[in-house]
């Protein structure tokens, strides 16, 4: 009776002792990634908002610089106009005058840009200014060239800019198809609209995308990360022209 009555004593031995520090050390370990993945994911969402914010305030100053020259070249025809001694001096001043926001800039990883043209792709609602030069930290900041000649030029235009699931920058790339359009503006505000007549996959080092053979004709090619950038997402468009 008495036997039936002892409780069993439990004996931790040295080996128990170990596991359970073992887990609580993985316990407070696995809390503690959680917590550095979630906040991980929070600053990405708020570096890309501000990427966003950026490029668009660069948009939006290459807008109004151009309507505002636009206005001073309506007022300079009308003087123009009313004399002939004031007609000589306005061309002159005209012929002069610097491109829109055609400052020099230099990024921080030491690269030297400016802003050249203005892209906008109505299919999946893209708009952003493209820098001149491209580098890690100009790609931050909006869609960059990569290669070729001035905008809107004989030539193949190239630009690239980062995929983001956001769907910001060229994050939405991969939806246009075929006949889609889309429009350049350089900084005289001349805009030039080209068709996607082309789109597929190569590898990081297959360059030829690039090649500026296009037998006369202007071109763009806008280039972007795809399969978790392992290559390259390629879209080709070429100048609707006018009948």
């Amino acid at each position: 009776m008495n036997q039936i009555l002892v409780t069993e004593k439990v004996y931790i031995t040295p080996e128990i002792k170990r596991k359970k520090i073992i887990y609580k050390i993985e316990f407070f370990l696995s809390v503690f990634l959680v917590c550095l993945l979630f906040s991980y994911y929070i600053y990405a969402a708020y570096d890309r908002n501000k990427t966003e914010q950026v490029s668009q305030e660069i948009l939006a100053d290459l807008k109004y610089n151009q309507d505002t020259t636009v206005k001073q070249t309506d007022d300079d025809v009308l003087v123009v106009i009313l004399n002939k001694e004031q007609e000589e001096e306005h061309k002159e001043e005209i012929n002069t005058k610097p491109d829109i926001d055609s400052k020099i800039y230099t990024s921080t990883d030491g690269v030297e840009y400016r802003t050249e043209a203005i892209l906008k792709i109505p299919a999946i609602d893209i708009e952003y200014p493209v820098l001149s030069n491209t580098s890690p930290d100009l790609l931050y900041v909006s869609i960059n060239k990569y290669w070729g000649p001035d905008p809107n030029e004989i030539g193949n235009y190239c630009i690239v800019g980062h995929y983001y699931e956001s769907g910001i920058m060229f994050g939405k790339l991969h939806k246009l198809k075929n006949g889609d359009k889309a429009e350049l503006t350089d900084l005289s505000g001349r805009k030039i609209t080209y068709q996607v007549y082309d789109k597929y996959v190569v590898e990081p080092t297959d360059t030829r995308c690039t090649s500026q053979l296009t037998n006369g004709k202007k071109e763009l090619t806008l280039i972007t990360c795809t399969n978790y950038g392992k290559q390259r997402l390629v879209v080709k468009l070429r100048e609707v022209q006018n009948n």
